[in-house]
């Protein structure tokens, strides 16, 4: 067994970081025995170096993370500060001195996960981000290494842990989204602005990394289609349970039938009672990996929080600090297929749209007529009426998003339609 240490620079220190701190000095003989090397912190960046961090030297606290990455004797450095900048310059300042990088952030890989490839791959180090998506869940290295001999055609999940726990409550309890929102703050589910949650960026920015890995091709979150979860309404739950389904904010990557293209999209969904991911509760996360050779798979646990997530870095910290000792590298970005990725108007789904109709005759054969205009099937149809006004809700069979879109809006422009009280995708059918 080597016996000098491998050095890590851990660059941030808030509830991630700390939590990594506490597991590489309380797990450090383990760590050793399962690395074939002792692994050492060697140095803590952070914004703010007065605030008391137990469990950590002072000595080792720095405000210059450049300075620290530059230093000459850093083998991996952990990033966990999050955002663009300045991790992106960290990042690739540890490459330009050939530091390896262990990774939690899923915004940067998301926007320049190519560009932090290609600096790994013209250092020959690794740049592994397993925490990045899903925390605690192994789900990234299994579609990178695991799967790699097979084809992955779709991947469909719960990569969010606030909004699955609003979405849950609002489900479970009949309580309104606020009302929800405010419990998921209070236990600590939710940030003080909820908006990189509650409006799908954060499962966005997940999807655009595991469509890459799954369809080998590069996904920006640019080209994640994304629909937020505010506008969810406790109708339309009741709506859900009168068809046998629930409501879940869903990241959906799907290779098109014919190879030749894939799409990545976040919206809420209903899906049915009897899918899997509809027993998700809380805040936990679950995701469906579909592969032409091993089927159907499923990663389910805690998404999100310090030590779910610090656990996936440690991992990550131990894959590679063994190939720092082999001399090697673990997989890097495979985009070999270059797929395009389509716009969601080309997408087939399926539409629950809840219309508000003046209760006369007639009605129901408009409507009718103007989804035959626009070549959607009807699956379904419940119409309730009382004292001139009625509520109709139409399910439609899969059909391209552009044209169930074209048909809503032609819906608002009938004299007899009031509203349209709420339309939402169903999948998981």
């Amino acid at each position: 067994m080597r016996t000098r240490p491998l050095k890590v620079a851990l660059l941030g220190c808030g509830v991630v970081g700390s939590e990594v701190a506490r597991i590489m000095t309380t797990h450090a003989d383990d760590l050793t025995a399962r690395i074939g090397a002792p692994v050492e912190l060697a140095g803590v960046a952070v914004r703010r170096p007065s605030k008391v961090r137990e469990g950590i030297d002072p000595a080792l606290v720095t405000t210059d993370a450049t300075a620290l990455l530059k230093r000459g004797d850093i083998d991996i450095a952990i990033e966990v500060i999050g955002g663009i900048e300045p991790a992106r310059t960290l990042i690739t300042t540890a490459f330009e001195h050939g530091i390896s990088v262990v990774s939690a952030n899923k915004a940067l890989l998301a926007q320049d996960g190519a560009a932090l490839h290609a600096a790994a791959e013209a250092a020959g180090l690794d740049l592994y981000y397993e925490a990045a998506v899903a925390g605690a869940i192994p789900l990234v290295r299994p579609m990178r290494e695991s799967l790699a001999g097979d084809k992955i055609n779709r991947v469909m999940g719960i990569v969010n842990g606030t909004t699955n726990f609003i979405l849950d409550k609002m489900d479970s309890t009949g309580a309104g989204y606020q009302e929800a929102l405010d419990e998921a703050t209070a236990l600590g589910y939710a940030e003080a602005d909820p908006t990189a949650d509650v409006e799908g960026y954060d499962a966005a920015a997940k999807a655009a990394i595991l469509a890459g890995i799954a369809f080998h091709t590069r996904v920006r979150l640019d080209d994640v289609y994304r629909e937020g979860m505010t506008e969810v309404s406790a109708a339309d739950f009741a709506s859900a349970k009168r068809m046998g389904c629930t409501i879940k904010l869903l990241a959906i990557l799907e290779r098109a039938a014919d190879g030749e293209s894939v799409t990545a999209r976040v919206h809420p969904a209903m899906i049915p009672l009897t899918h899997p991911l509809a027993s998700v509760r809380e805040a936990y996360n679950a995701v469906f990996v579909e592969a032409e050779a091993a089927g159907r798979l499923m990663f389910y646990g805690p998404g999100a929080g310090g030590a779910p997530t610090a656990s996936a870095v440690l991992g990550d910290l131990v894959a590679v600090c063994r190939n720092k000792l082999a001399e090697a590298k673990g997989p890097g970005e495979s985009a070999y297929t270059q797929l395009p990725v389509s716009p969601m108007g080309d997408v087939v789904t399926r539409y629950h749209i809840s219309l508000d109709v003046a209760d006369k005759p007639g009605v129901l054969a408009q409507v009718a007529t103007t989804f035959a205009e626009h070549g959607v099937s009807i699956d379904t149809v419940r119409q309730q009426g009382k004292d001139g006004e009625a509520s109709l809700v139409v399910v439609t069979h899969r059909a391209p998003d552009a044209a169930l879109s074209g048909t809503v809006e032609a819906l608002r422009k009938l004299d007899t339609v009031r509203g349209v009280a709420s339309i939402m995708r169903v999948e998981g059918e």
